[in-house]
């Protein structure tokens, strides 16, 4: 396994494995791997030939008041479980090589990113749609790994990359959880031990909700689930919960499956988010 820092190894790389007949998979993180990172990194490794996977935390996607500078960062950890899952690059690069003096280019998507995290986090997903696009450009891989969890992210690269002609197939991986359901994270290191205790709470309001959606609830019922569900938790502070439809990200409002049922909430200095996806029922 080798890791670069610059453009010119990687694409170096990439062409030397595509001279073998061979495929690429993409895996692009912030690092601070855990299992959620590591499970898009075994997909890959199943499903390609050699496996790249990109460590930058982003600058562009961290609004003013939020952690850039406090962001967990391990690379020298992060090697290790790369090497050890078998990923043949890691591509490293500093601000400065994503990021060049004068550079005034941005990809933002319309409409996808208005709702749900995009109303409380200005310019976070033209800073994503920025990055993952030049990755997607930089590596030129055949699929690109990206967990549900963060699933408005998942549905805004995919139409970023159908919209700008990627030949790239987006591949979306489930949601790694915890034993007790939590969603597991980078930021679920900033919990106390009061928090981490409470925090399963947000899936299990989620979960409520989506029962009741089965058993023939709207949207808006859902959303009024998880709302009453997380009152009863003293540390949540609930921002959103959202019941919207799985493509287009359109409230569900009435209605019901299929949807998606989408929060974030904070637990002291620490944001989560998470989401349930509930199916169409089958019809007679």
């Amino acid at each position: 396994m080798r890791v670069v820092k610059t453009i010119s190894e990687v694409r170096e790389f990439v062409r030397s494995v595509r001279k073998g007949g061979g495929c690429v998979g993409l895996v692009p993180t912030m690092g601070a791997l855990h299992a959620g990172h590591l499970a898009l990194i075994r997909k890959s490794v199943r499903q390609d030939d050699a496996t790249v996977v990109s460590i930058f935390v982003n600058p562009t996607q961290f609004g003013p008041a939020e952690d850039l500078a406090a962001y967990p960062r391990s690379l020298e950890q992060d090697v290790a479980a790369c090497q050890a899952e078998g990923v043949d690059l890691i591509f490293a690069p500093d601000v400065t090589n994503m990021y060049p003096e004068g550079f005034a280019t941005y990809v933002e998507v319309e409409g996808l990113t208005d709702g749900l995290c995009g109303r409380f986090r200005p310019g976070h997903f033209r800073g994503v749609t920025t990055i993952v696009s030049k990755l997607l450009n930089i590596v030129q891989p055949d699929r690109a790994y990206f967990g549900e969890k963060d699933y408005q992210q998942l549905i805004v690269i995919k139409r970023m990359a159908a919209d700008l002609n990627f030949p790239i197939e987006i591949v979306p991986v489930s949601t790694v959880r915890e034993k007790d359901g939590l969603a597991i994270s980078s930021r679920n290191v900033y919990l106390t031990a009061e928090e981490r205790a409470v925090a399963p709470a947000l899936y299990r309001a989620l979960e409520q909700a989506a029962q009741a959606v089965g058993d023939g609830a709207s949207g808006r019922d859902a959303e009024e689930i998880v709302k009453q569900t997380l009152e009863g938790e003293p540390l949540f502070k609930l921002q959103y919960v959202e019941a919207v439809h799985p493509e287009t990200l359109e409230p569900r409002g009435d209605q019901g499956t299929p949807m998606v049922i989408a929060a974030a909430a904070h637990l002291g200095s620490t944001r989560l988010i998470d989401n349930i996806k509930i199916e169409g029922r089958d019809q007679c």
